[in-house]
């Protein structure tokens, strides 16, 4: 009687978040992975780190270092950024090697690779050339391909899936309207059934599609529509609800070729548009059978999907900018020494590196999970959100540190495009803003917590016996769980049981509390807020927050152990468990000061607070760490390797460089890498001149000058002097920015400045001049 009046109270007073049949279709896709142990209160590290960690096979390391790296190879970056044309031989490349069919099985003609692979191509492509990459990320994520695959009828795999395959159908996925962003459910595209006058069941469809990749140039159209069926001749009612079908390019009535024009490096992107489109009901993908079934499909790929695209593309473009800022600070001198050596650059540089470590264990994690047949939606929801979050934090460190050089435009700047580009990922699949507030923790919450699902389909179903045993469930596991925080609380984590790995053992204790405090406060947020928790999106973005950086510093502790837990790489790993702890803690302070007014948001601030007082200052490790981690992306060799990854580089020869013919024609990453290479070769020679200095065999001067009285001395032979004047002369052109003619500048011929032009009322220093008069145009056009 109990239970039944409790039941009956929760149902009253709606205790529990609503559940609608399109939320509910996406808690009920996918698995609980990682994310229901940190839920737990109690994770099991040791199961974790015995779980298979993917790693790549011979035939997709192949295909990697060799088609990939032709492709990057012929594409000029700068090139297709600025005319937004890929290159005729590079679209017959992507065709004939099999770009387009990572996802189809090989026996419709794809080469089927696992999810690490997938993930792997997309982020070195990606960090090449983000137009580039959208010909090879749509055809290979969700859209044709992929729900063909999962769900298309025997007829439509042998039809598609090899035409897919080879390119013949480039595909795209018609989903967000204008008034359907994030709300996806609510699509207004509607399609009608009804039978043509030879009796054949067709739909007739409209709808206006915008944000579409690949729209401009694709010929075939995922479509998500919902579909009415006045007469019930799919036998699935008058309305079944969101349907996908095919659509094709040059159909009457579809609407589809104009641009939008995208910010940073713009992909093909636009709008579609269908007045009266006929479709046969045979392309309804998965047939009649599957009508009103695409929210469920979608719902069931994107599970996993989240995971793969989107996290590699940022993971590409941290490992671009730890790349790239690692060598322009070595190369670039300011105050006589490389700036990598100045305190203010490597905090910077330590937080890239160690971010670009932490986003590759979490890449590879999670595609790990993939290819074990999980498909966790809410690990997926958060390694989209916070992944792409943090590759626009490092483009931005990456942007202070080179500084101009960043922010001059033009085939010489390697990282402005990136943090031009870095909006669109935070934007698509679904705004990092929703992502945050709404899924990670709003899904988490009932999907990953040991009751709550459980009891909310109780409710729903009435169904006391159930709810009761659920509900005694929940009960015992907040005693316990309680008792387990207040002990890890007051031995600060040390009551946790845990691997023993030397330098990483805190932190997994830390983890483990942090673990414990998170289930706790998820059951008095589901407790106290209850059926509110969908509009306190402040509350949930913090739940987020700290549900999301466990988990980042869980996967950069399963990386160590997977590799070897190599002691090199030490100080990264605790320099990210740091900073990703220390984003923990605030994210907790946050929901402390986010409950309610009442006795029990008082109980749990005053509680919170007290046990934050006993907490180790989380993150205060970082400045000690800093040197050494900043140091990892400043000099190269096998450490270097792991942290930038398979990233694209091109070939070059410092001995070609020696003409200064070739130099003058070698631009962007060619170049400052190269200078990269010949600053480190000459460093041991850079070192002698400095030393001789030091003990006044050569008077005081630059290092050139220097190194010619070493020369003379004897103290250099004269192939160290050739290294140094190497390293000098493509340093110099290394750190240079683009310059470009009033004709370059404005893309007009015919454009030319005013005789005498300079900068009005301003003299000229440089020639100690008068100041010139004003003209009154800056540019005159013949």
């Amino acid at each position: 009687m109990v239970f039944k009046a409790i039941m009956n109270g929760l149902i009253k007073a709606k205790a529990m978040p609503q559940i609608s049949a399109t939320e509910r279709q996406a808690l009920e896709a996918g698995t609980v992975w990682i994310d229901g142990q940190v839920f737990s209160g109690k994770p099991d590290f040791a199961k974790m780190f015995a779980e298979p960690y993917s790693k790549l096979s011979q035939r997709e390391r192949e295909f990697i270092d060799g088609p990939v790296q032709q492709l990057c190879e012929m594409c000029d970056a700068h090139e297709i950024a600025t005319t937004r044309i890929i290159p005729k031989q590079a679209v017959d490349f992507l065709a004939s090697a099999g770009f387009y069919s990572f996802l189809i099985p090989q026996k419709f003609g794809g080469l089927e690779f696992s999810a690490n692979a997938i993930s792997t191509i997309m982020a070195m492509i990606t960090s090449h050339s983000p137009l580039l990459s959208t010909l090879v990320v749509i055809p290979n994520s969700l859209g044709a391909a992929e729900l063909i695959k999962h769900y298309g009828t025997q007829a439509q795999k042998e039809h598609y899936l090899p035409r897919l395959a080879t390119g013949e159908f480039l595909p795209c996925f018609g989903l967000t309207e204008p008034t359907a962003g994030s709300d996806a459910a609510s699509i207004l595209a509607r399609g009608v059934v009804f039978k043509n006058a030879e009796g054949k069941v067709q739909i007739k469809l409209n709808f206006r599609k915008r944000y579409i990749t690949l729209a401009p140039v694709a010929n075939l159209i995922s479509l998500a529509f919902k579909l009415h069926d006045p007469d019930n001749l799919l036998g699935k009612g008058v309305e079944p609800g969101i349907t996908v079908g095919l659509v094709h390019r040059g159909t009457p009535g579809l609407e589809m070729g104009k641009h939008h024009q995208p910010i940073g490096d713009a992909f093909y992107n636009g709008p579609i548009i269908g007045r009266d489109v006929v479709i046969d009901a045979d392309e309804i993908i998965g047939g009649a059978e599957c009508a009103g079934q695409g929210w469920r499909m979608l719902m069931e790929q994107l599970a996993g999907g989240r995971a793969v695209s989107l996290p590699a593309g940022a993971v590409g473009g941290v490992r671009a900018a730890a790349a790239a800022s690692g060598a322009y600070a070595r190369v670039r001198q300011q105050f006589g020494m490389p700036i990598a050596e100045m305190e203010g650059i490597q905090e910077k540089l330590a937080e890239i590196a160690a971010m670009a470590y932490l986003s590759e264990a979490a890449r590879v994690y999670a595609v790990s999970a993939l290819d074990n047949n999980e498909q966790p939606p809410v690990v997926s929801a958060v390694w989209k959100a916070y992944l792409t979050e943090l590759s626009r934090e490092q483009a931005k460190n990456a942007m202070d540190v080179m500084a101009g050089a960043g922010v001059m435009q033009g085939p010489n700047n390697v990282i402005g495009r990136g943090y031009c580009s870095a909006p669109v990922a935070i934007t698509v699949e679904g705004a990092n803003i929703m992502t945050r507030s709404l899924i990670t923790f709003g899904q988490g919450a009932v999907r990953c917590h040991p009751y709550a699902f459980k009891i909310a389909n109780a409710l729903e179903a009435n169904d006391l016996p159930t709810f009761s045993s659920a509900l005694k469930g929940w009960i015992g596991h907040m005693v316990v769980n309680t008792s387990r925080l207040v002990g890890l609380t007051l031995t600060r984590g040390y009551m946790a049981s845990t691997p023993k790995i030397d330098g990483v053992t805190p932190y997994l204790r830390k983890l483990a509390w942090a673990s414990s405090r998170y289930s706790f406060l998820t059951d008095m947020a589901l407790i106290t807020v209850g059926g509110k928790l969908k509009a306190r999106q402040q509350l949930t973005g913090h739940f987020a927050d700290a549900l999301g950086w466990q988990l980042l510093a869980i996967s950069t502790i399963r990386r160590y152990v997977a590799e070897g837990e190599i002691k090199e790489d030490l100080p990264l790993v605790q320099y990210a468990c740091e900073y990703a702890l220390a984003k923990v803690q605030k994210a907790f302070e946050s929901i402390y000061s986010n409950f309610g007014n009442n006795p029990v948001g008082f109980l749990l601030r005053t509680v919170g607070y007290f046990s934050l007082r006993v907490n180790p200052i989380v993150g205060s490790g970082l400045d000690r760490l800093v040197p050494t981690v900043a140091k990892t992306i400043t000099k190269s060799g096998a450490q270097l390797a792991r942290i930038t990854g398979d990233l694209y580089m091109p070939k070059f020869s410092l001995a070609e460089l020696d003409s200064d013919e070739v130099l003058a024609q070698t631009t962007g990453v060619k170049r400052l890498m190269a200078a990269f290479q010949a600053v480190q070769e000459a460093e041991v020679v850079q070192m002698k001149v400095i030393q001789a200095r030091r003990s006044k065999l050569v008077d005081k001067g630059s290092v050139q000058e220097m190194a010619e009285a070493a020369l003379a001395k004897g103290i250099i032979t004269a192939a160290d002097k050739k290294l140094l004047d190497r390293a000098n002369r493509i340093s110099l052109e290394a750190i240079m920015v683009d310059e470009f003619t009033p004709q370059e500048f404005f893309g007009d011929e015919s454009v030319t400045y005013a005789p005498g032009f300079e900068c009005a009322n301003v003299p000229n220093v440089l020639h100690n001049e008068k100041p010139v008069q004003a003209v009154e145009k800056l540019r005159v056009v013949a």
